[in-house]
This record gives structure tokens, C-alpha cells and sequence, in this order.
């Protein structure tokens, strides 16, 4: 199996950075758009958890938005051949002194062949 292969790297990256923007956008649309829109996607977010993507949408409907002040930081991406990677991040905010704890796995399945979040898993922890 090829790994990290630097065009599909570039391509969840690219997915990445849209999915970013809009979560701290409040884009509504374009995050729900890029997650799987299937009863097996699953989100664990920080104080709730979702399993389907009815559900999920729904929680975003109504959750509060990221802080504009969300920062990232140690973003890693790492492909497993054309179809299927892991991002994973940490950010902090004004909002709170905790380091905030991002993992998402990401599937080509999206419309066109793109990538589309399958899972998730967001957490908060003091600073180590």
C-alpha cells in the first residue's frame, strides 16, 4: 500500500482546509457537505455524540460556533493509498485555556471522487 503519496496528500489537505474555513465560517452547508451522509458516520464531539449523518446535521443546526479565534497547530495528514486518510490536529482559542484535540478520518466518497469525513473525534485537555 502506497502511503502518503503527495497528490492525494495535497487533495485531503485541500478537503481539509475547506472543511476549517467553514467550521469556523459557521458554514453550515459546506460542513455538513463534507461528511458522509450515511447512518454509519460517527461524531464524537466535545460534550455530545452523534452516530449518522441526519444526526449530525441536525447537532449543527443548533450547536454554538468555533471561536474566530480557533488556531491550529501540529496538523498531521497521512494517506493510505487514493481513497482513505487520517487528519489530525490540535488548536486553541480565546474561548478556552484547554488544547483542543481533532482526529478525523476522511474516505473518497465524496461527489466527484472527492474526499468526505467518515468519523470523527473532537476533545478538550488542560495543557500537558
Amino acid at each position: 500500500m502506497d502511503i502518503n503519496l503527495p497528490e492525494v496528500v495535497a487533495e485531503v489537505l485541500a478537503a481539509f482546509v475547506e472543511y476549517e474555513r467553514a467550521l469556523v465560517a459557521n458554514d453550515i452547508e459546506t460542513m455538513n457537505a463534507l461528511f458522509w451522509d450515511a447512518p454509519e458516520t460517527v461524531r464524537y464531539g466535545i460534550a455530545e455524540i452523534q452516530h449518522g449523518g441526519e444526526v449530525i446535521r441536525q447537532w449543527r443546526e443548533t450547536c454554538a460556533p468555533v471561536p474566530p479565534s480557533r488556531t491550529l497547530h501540529q496538523t498531521v495528514v497521512t494517506t493510505f493509498g487514493r481513497d482513505f486518510a487520517t487528519v489530525s490536529t490540535q488548536f486553541t482559542s480565546d474561548a478556552t485555556p484547554l488544547i483542543g484535540r481533532q482526529m478525523q478520518s476522511w474516505a473518497r466518497l465524496g461527489p466527484a471522487g472527492g474526499f468526505t469525513i467518515v468519523a470523527a473525534h473532537v476533545s478538550l485537555i488542560p495543557e500537558p
